[in-house]
């Protein structure tokens, strides 16, 4: 049973252009239920602590047609995060940053973030993000003052499926970003899609990959600690 950390934002708004986003319900739905079908402990934490604001789009019949991420939101399951500067990072084995747009506003430059998931890298834990999830990962340096990415091979959100209309009120292209540090790859013609950049790094490209991407951190959690065991026990 490992013990995973699933980081979102706490929401952001544009009063002035009417926008408001925050985190993408089936990127932290699908992921949180394939971990705890295999046994994993899922954790929850934002910048502020407290119920994050959620994407709206993310729970409208266009992106959630059945209802399952509305059901899901509306049980209260999300609406207790800590604070992401009371985690004690050693306490987990994996941690997984949600999409949204939000997570580009106030996870990117997250520097108690960026130390959490630099703790769990070098305790040999897993970093996994999907879509937007890893613009925080962008900005992440290791103590040599490299970047986290640097050179390995990884997915997120193309920068020609952002929305017109939002593309102005982003702060940065996600996309452009990962390809000045990364080999970046969206295999557009792939339904879903996602990248181990490293036996430590993963990552998904968007919403419609998030059970792909849950389910194969899930079994990764699971092989490991598979494989600890057997080592104890020879």
């Amino acid at each position: 049973m490992a013990k995973v950390l699933a980081v979102l934002s706490s929401g952001y708004a544009d009063e002035e252009n009417n926008y408001v986003t925050g985190w993408w319900a089936e990127e932290l739905f699908a992921p949180v239920l394939a971990l705890e079908e295999e046994g994993h402990i899922v954790g929850l934490a934002t910048p502020e602590g407290g119920k994050p604001v959620v994407d709206p789009l993310s729970l409208t019949e266009d992106y959630d047609p059945d209802g399952k991420y509305k059901e899901l939101y509306e049980s209260g399951i999300a609406d207790k995060t800590i604070p992401i500067v009371d985690v004690k990072a050693s306490e987990f084995d994996a941690v997984f940053i949600v999409g949204g747009h939000g997570a580009m506003f106030d996870l990117a430059h997250h520097e108690d973030l960026h130390a959490i998931l630099n703790i769990i890298h070098q305790n040999g834990g897993i970093i996994a993000a999907v879509c937007h999830g890893p613009a925080p990962l962008v900005f992440t340096k290791n103590k040599d003052g490299r970047p986290i990415l640097e050179g390995l091979k990884v997915t997120g959100y193309p920068n020609d499926k952002e929305p017109e209309e939002v593309r102005g009120l982003l702060p940065f292209s996600l996309e452009d970003e990962l390809r000045k540090i990364a080999s970046y790859s969206d295999a557009p013609d792939e339904k879903e899609y996602i990248v181990w950049g490293s036996k430590q790094i993963l990552t998904g490209r968007d919403p419609g990959s998030s059970e792909l991407f849950g389910k194969e951190l899930a079994k990764a959690l699971t092989r490991r600690e598979q494989e600890a065991e057997e080592r104890f026990l020879d």
